[in-house]
């Protein structure tokens, strides 16, 4: 198939005389005839009327759905029911037709790597060091010991990256007599950076490791004369929510305001006052260090065109607040991480005499670098540089991270090694076929599994999240491994909010890592956390929740403004599909995914269903039915989390409602209803609709009632 064929589904939605449902939208491009709304509208006599009938309608929809996920279609609600939601050509959209580059990045993101060769040469010099580097693979010894200058390490999950990187540096010293005070080795997290220093103090070595921020502060305090005309320091946390406030004030609101303002009513749930505040806060702050990660100014946002009035009032909002925290901060001598950064470029430019000198940089994450922390590597200019890094887990891209650094190496430095490293010590052979399968479209040599123990991949469907989280939390109570080996991981922060609150129920003891919260499991306690947040760390059993079309690739956003104020270069889908290895990658022997009702994400592929298991939750005969079934249900585990009181008012009013209007009680609402009801105590008509089993109807003849219910409680 054309690599161009997307632009069909922008011609279509061009074409249509009114903006349609995806169904429609589907069958139209497919070339569906039988379809009632094609033969009304008679829009099969259009161009594009079948022009993708070369693909399964699923594909179709595959199709559809990317475009969505990087904002080329937009998804309005009808004037006259703002329940049903329909699809049009974004502003974005409309510049794809005329200059595609979304391929251009799809094909840019399955650049090929190959498998690394090992040549007699190597072996001959692995031989003279044999005593050194007995524990390794040939991979890791090729990128240990080569006397390349320029270097490239392509490590799959689980590959030993820090090990390799470590002992690269260690050779040097105990082999190559190249003097401490020559290398630096460079990060991005502090407990990277420990972890590093931590391996290379017990080897008796003692080298500069950095992250990016650390690093520059150094300089700056070392400089600051020469990069200021003032004494200058970094912002405090105490400082930030100060400007914020003070932002706020000048524009005439509150925090309040502002977040009533900023957050949908979908975004508010499940959320206190503090946390939506601290997320306002957050994105403040994330949207100009974007800015300053791109080396550009900040834009007026809020002036972009075709955005809807919600769009545009919070874009108001946020722009203006950037805008005068920004000024504030420059008149206060004030200056974040993001800032230094900057700063030391600018010092380094202005006065090159300053740049340290070292011989050997290695540079550990290379895939998540962005363009200024790649504007100090490059004044740092050394003649030795390693990289090490994984395409496959470039999740970092809403952050500004450019994933086309790694995937450039080789045309960036002329005649570099890329040396790639395949054996994964981490995880079992069931989990690795797994993963490999999910990220094939990379075109990167195979992970391969080196651990003897055996490994079960599960994948379980549930009739609701209510029902998902007691599944996980049943699981998590009766399973005999220790609780910090357990990771439970969502895509979003609202999924583990709901999973807590069960888990507090349960009085299973547990911590929640997200993107503000780096929270450590201590004795006896589960990891919940954002996929994001637990990269680089792995555990024996690990639960992916949510793997539907909703959270993979997220449909959701608990930051209103952020796409529309970093103008974001990078194909979301495949990030989001990176993200969903990232999170399978953690496991070691147990991996546990769920998803809910028919809502089953398209990342998992047919050919990823049939290397999954059921053993674990069925029964003997179960386990000798046919391959294709993959999932099971699990009405047999009670929803712990709904209210007992309200349901039991519930259950007592549909008695009432069923005789008054003679019919059966399962006729107004199920018993799985209800008991979502009792659980999430919906507080308004909006909230009410979502529950599955609601519709419009009964909403409309129901609804009050049942809030009515709830309210007295």
């Amino acid at each position: 198939m054309n690599e161009l064929d997307y632009l069909h589904v922008l011609r279509a939605l061009q074409e249509l005389p009114f903006n349609v449902g995806k169904k429609l939208l589907v069958d139209f491009l497919w070339g569906n005839e039988g379809n009632e709304s094609i033969k009304k509208h008679r829009i099969s006599r259009l161009p594009s009327f079948s022009a993708l009938c070369g693909y399964a309608p699923h594909e179709v929809e595959g199709m559809v759905d990317s475009l969505i996920q990087n904002n080329l279609i937009e998804q309005v609600s009808l004037p006259s029911n703002k329940f049903i939601k329909v699809y049009g050509l974004s502003a974005a959209g409309r510049m794809e037709l005329e200059k595609p580059a979304l391929h251009t990045k799809k094909i840019a993101a399955r650049y090929a790597f190959n498998e690394t060769k090992i040549t007699e040469q190597d072996r001959q010099l692995f031989a003279s060091f044999e005593s050194f580097l007995k524990p390794y693979n040939d991979e890791q010894k090729k990128a240990i010991t080569s006397p390349a200058k320029k270097i490239l390490c392509i490590a799959g999950a689980g590959s030993g990256k820090t090990t390799t990187l470590t002992k690269r540096i260690e050779f040097f010293i105990k082999f190559r007599s190249i003097h401490p005070q020559k290398i630096l080795a460079i990060t991005f997290t502090r407990k990277a950076r420990q972890e590093m220093q931590k391996r290379l103090l017990n080897a008796e070595i003692n080298v500069r490791v950095e992250t990016f921020n650390s690093f520059c502060e150094k300089i700056l305090q070392a400089y600051n004369n020469l990069a200021y005309d003032r004494q200058t320091r970094v912002i405090s946390f105490k400082e930030k929510i100060q400007l914020i406030r003070q932002a706020l004030h000048s524009e005439g609101k509150t925090m309040q305001q502002a977040v009533e303002v900023y957050y949908s009513f979908d975004q508010k749930r499940g959320k206190t006052s503090d946390e939506l505040a601290q997320g306002f806060i957050n994105d403040c702050f994330s949207i100009l260090d974007h800015c300053k990660g791109e080396d550009k100014q900040l834009k007026n946002f809020s002036q972009k065109e075709g955005l809807q009035e919600d769009e545009k009032v919070k874009s108001v909002l946020v722009y203006n607040v950037c805008l005068h925290v920004q000024q504030t901060m420059q008149k206060l001598g004030l200056r974040d991480y993001a800032d230094q950064i900057l700063d030391v470029i600018a010092l380094f430019n202005k006065n090159k005499t300053l740049i340290p000198q070292y011989e050997y940089v290695l540079v550990d994450e290379y895939q998540d670098i962005n363009h200024s922390q790649m504007a100090v590597i490059e004044l740092l200019s050394p003649q030795n540089l390693f990289c090490v890094g994984d395409p496959r887990q470039s999740i970092f891209g809403w952050r500004g991270s450019k994933v086309k650094y790694i995937l450039d190496f080789e045309k960036k430095y002329s005649g570099a090694e890329i040396v790639v490293l395949t054996k994964n010590y981490r995880s079992s052979p069931e989990i690795v076929r797994l993963i490999n399968e999910s990220i094939k479209s990379l075109q990167l040599p195979n992970l391969e599994s080196t651990t003897t123990h055996s490994g079960e991949v599960m994948l379980v469907k549930c009739d609701s999240e209510i029902e998902e989280n007691q599944m996980i939390v049943q699981k998590i109570a009766n399973n005999v491994i220790s609780r910090q080996e357990i990771f439970v991981l969502a895509r979003t922060n609202r999924q583990l909010k709901e999973l807590s609150d069960l888990m507090k129920i349960r009085r299973i003891p547990h911590v929640i890592r997200n993107d503000e919260v780096h929270a450590e499991a201590g004795e006896g306690e589960v990891t919940l956390s954002t996929i994001h947040a637990i990269k680089g760390m792995e555990a024996d059993m690990v639960f992916v929740l949510g793997c539907t079309g909703m959270y993979f690739p997220c449909k959701s956003s608990e930051h209103p403004v952020i796409e529309l104020a970093k103008e974001i270069d990078y194909d979301k889908e495949e990030e989001e599909k990176r993200l969903f290895y990232v999170a399978m990658s953690r496991a070691r022997k147990h991996l546990h995914m769920s998803y809910v009702g028919n809502g089953l994400t398209r990342f998992v592929t047919p050919e990823m269903k049939n290397l999954f298991q059921t053993k674990s939750t069925t029964s003997r005969a179960e386990r000798s039915a046919p391959a294709q079934r993959q999932s099971v249900n699990l009405q047999q585990y009670s929803l712990l989390s709904a209210d007992a009181g309200i349901l039991a008012q519930l259950k007592n009013w549909r008695r009432q409602a069923a005789r008054q209007a003679n019919i059966p009680a399962y006729m107004i609402f199920h018993d799985k209803v209800l008991i979502e009801i009792a659980a999430q105590k919906p507080e308004s008509l909006q909230e009410l609709v979502k529950i599955k089993g609601m519709g419009p109807v009964k909403l409309e003849k129901y609804g009050e009632e049942l809030l009515k219910i709830i309210g007295k409680s």
